[in-house]
């Protein structure tokens, strides 16, 4: 019921067969319901607690001693259980014959992860998380009532600065409801005023308690920014249908403006990342909104209908199904809702984009057009807008190699920190970074700029006669193939 996606609802799923196949139970978003096969006569297992409360039941099966497997549903479902609203999580235990409410058994506000029960014990190991909790394991008898921590697999995590996540709610620009997520860094001061980041793709309030680790990647990490004193906020997207680019822009732009309103945020210091979709979305958002100081744009597309008319690279397939009836949400044809693709591409508006981007795209991407980046980017430059755009020759969608996410992880943070921070601007803001770059890319070999800096500082010898006069020193300068940014 939550898909806003222009096609018909999938379903929730099947929980499983009773003995004999004689009943199917299935899920709905947040029950169980059992259904006889010869008639079709159904009940509510779970009595609709679930719906009621707002918590989300889904079977979690434990392993059973082969000779009494027979694949069918025991007699009492151990359930999963996850507040919807709250994220709050835990287990409940319900009857495969009874209908009656879940009997709670534990509900913390945690991740609980990878459940295990001992063969030959009544006991329980699962992992506990948090943002600024380690995933360790701990252990439990079958009441969940004196958990014991096993493990200690990050101490040296209590010597670094981290942050807490909690959620935050707020209205949307069509009146919606909507929550998100906000991570405040340790020693939070609510007198501050503190530069922010925000992240987003479609929904991600459900990674509330999502343990961070702090690392090098393709999109910017939440634990580093937090740690180096960026608040992260990830907010909610719902969507209407053909109108994806302006859906965003109400829900995260609201969800901004209600952080901005309680005093802790630097409207001066905000920025925004997001990769793919998110990417997508991010360029759309910098054509309709200044509120961002300066932005991230992960291989984007910015003209749906030259994307709707190509094919992902690595499997052949065809994208305009994206456009008509998944996640770009356009709900049809160009030649149905032609305004509908005009409407939501960002390059038809670049001339508005007041925010520097920054722009990933590399040339083996699979699944975007590496041509969408390069459109945005020179689209951008034509207008002297403040751009830059990366390519990691070779690189996919997402990067994969360790030492380009480490460059590209180094260049985003400079990007933003100059921007939000006010921190000096690093040299390839201004110069551009070499094709080749691998020289540039090792600490402990001379750069590009200062292999250039010595050749111009070297005298070069007379020509002996007769020979052709040497490239004037204007036609060898980088510049003069086309630049270098």
């Amino acid at each position: 019921m939550d898909d806003d996606t222009p096609q018909p609802d999938p379903a929730q799923g099947v929980c499983g067969w009773t003995a004999g196949d004689q009943h199917v139970v299935f899920y709905d978003a947040f029950d169980l319901w059992k259904v006889e096969v010869a008639t079709g006569k159904a009940e509510c297992l779970t009595a609709g607690a679930g719906r009621a409360k707002k918590v989300r039941y889904r079977h979690a099966p434990l392993p059973r001693d082969d000779d009494e497997d027979d694949g069918s549903l025991p007699a009492e479902l151990l359930l999963s259980a996850t507040n919807t609203e709250t994220m709050a999580e835990g287990y409940a235990l319900a009857s495969r014959d009874t209908v009656g409410a879940p009997v709670e058994v534990v509900m913390v506000q945690r991740n609980i992860g990878d459940l295990k029960k001992a063969k030959r014990a009544d006991l329980y190991a699962f992992t506990l998380s948090t943002f600024s909790m380690c995933p360790d394991l701990w252990v439990c008898s079958r009441d969940m009532k004196d958990l014991r921590r096993l493990t200690d697999v990050n101490p040296q995590q209590k010597d670094i600065r981290w942050g807490k996540a909690e959620l935050v709610h707020w209205v949307n620009g069509d009146g919606k409801r909507l929550k998100g997520v906000l991570v405040k860094p340790d020693g939070f001061d609510p007198s501050r005023k503190y530069p922010m980041m925000v992240y987003f793709y479609e929904k991600l309030s459900q990674n509330l308690h999502n343990y961070v680790a702090p690392s090098p990647g393709t999109s910017p990490n939440a634990a580093y920014y937090v740690s180096n004193g960026y608040l992260w906020f990830m907010p909610d997207i719902v969507y209407e249908e053909g109108y994806p680019g302006e859906s965003c822009v109400k829900c995260v732009v609201g969800g901004v403006q209600h952080l901005i309103a309680q005093g802790f945020v630097d409207e001066k210091a905000i920025g925004a990342a997001g990769h793919s979709w998110g990417g997508y979305q991010t360029a759309f958002l910098v054509t309709r909104t200044n509120i961002f100081r300066a932005v991230e744009s992960g291989a984007p597309v910015c003209n749906m209908l030259s994307a709707y008319g190509g094919i992902r690279y690595e499997s052949g397939m065809s994208r305009q199904f994206q456009y008509e009836m998944t996640q770009s949400r356009i709900g049809g044809t160009p030649w149905e809702y032609p305004l509908r693709y005009h409407e939501n591409s960002p390059i038809h508006f670049v001339d508005k984009v007041q925010t520097p981007v920054l722009i990933l795209h590399n040339d083996q991407d699979g699944a975007v057009p590496w041509t969408q980046g390069i459109e945005l980017f020179m689209g951008l430059r034509r207008l002297d807008k403040e751009a830059y755009l990366f390519n990691y020759v070779g690189e996919g969608h997402g990067l994969r190699k360790r030492q380009n996410m480490k460059d590209w992880s180094r260049r985003m943070s400079e990007f933003f920190d100059h921007h939000l921070k006010g921190r000096g601007k690093p040299e390839w803001m201004d110069r551009g970074v070499p094709f080749q770059r691998d020289r540039e890319k090792l600490a402990t070999t001379p750069s590009y700029h200062e292999v250039q800096k010595a050749l111009e500082e070297v005298k070069p010898a007379a020509a002996p006669a007769g020979t052709a006069p040497a490239a004037t020193e204007e036609a060898s300068k980088p510049e003069a193939a086309g630049g270098t940014k």
